[in-house]
């Protein structure tokens, strides 16, 4: 005999650890990968003790696929990163290695939680760059003071950007910030030197950090909760 759901869970991190290594090396990942895991996903339930249990708790994880595919096509996402966690509901659902509360939405909230680190990377950087007496709103004079403060949040001024989205703009010749939704289905790397970029790190990475987490800790939010309550 063999232990059906820790061959679910090694298959998840390999799928998972694929997609990150193909998204940082290329920016774009093979949908094949989506449909080989997919595949055995469904074959592992026939492997099941109780295949009855494991299509419902299957059907009950997949309630995140209309939530990843309505957070795609608003542009928060790439389609690999819904497909990835669709796939992952089917492939690995409520897996955990200790004794804590996990829902259909965990991998996904740790996901959101382990994008704000980019957010707190900036802040610092920008500050330091002020504290520096560097001009890092050169050419920005007519900008007002909220988009400046938003963009120290999101992005910071790349002399030699790589991997990353422009949030400049020209109206008439005049520089102003362009905080639309960027991601790397629909928009092309900056590729100007000293221009304010968001960094465009793949958030396979993210997603692939949420379910390692969801494993060895459970779900961050509920689980703060917890401690602090």
């Amino acid at each position: 005999m063999f232990d059906v759901n820790g061959i679910r869970i090694i298959l998840a991190v390999i799928m998972l650890g694929i997609a990150s290594y193909t998204d940082i090396k290329k920016r774009e990942i093979d949908d094949r990968i989506w449909m080989i895991f997919g595949g055995l996903s469904f074959i592992l339930l026939f492997f099941m003790p109780n295949i009855y249990n494991s299509f419902w708790m299957v059907g009950i994880y997949l309630i995140v696929a209309p939530v990843a595919l309505i957070v795609w096509r608003f542009g928060f996402f790439g389609g690999a990163d819904a497909f990835a966690l669709i796939v992952l509901a089917a492939l690995a659902p409520g897996s955990t290695f200790v004794e804590s509360q996990v829902n259909p939405f965990t991998t996904l909230t740790n996901t959101v939680i382990l994008s704000i680190i980019p957010v707190v990377i900036n802040v610092l950087r920008n500050v330091i760059a002020l504290i520096r007496h560097d001009d890092i709103f050169k050419g920005f004079e007519n900008e007002t003071r909220k988009n400046k403060i938003f963009a120290m949040f999101i992005g910071h001024r790349s002399k030699h950007p790589r991997f990353s989205f422009s949030i400049e703009t020209l109206e008439g010749n005049v520089k102003k910030m362009n905080f639309g939704m960027k991601n790397a289905d629909s928009t092309e790397f900056c590729s100007s030197s000293d221009t304010w970029v968001t960094p465009g790190i793949p958030y396979m990475i993210y997603i692939f950090g949420g379910f390692v987490i969801q494993l060895v800790f459970g779900d961050i939010i509920f689980n703060t909760i917890r401690i602090f309550h």
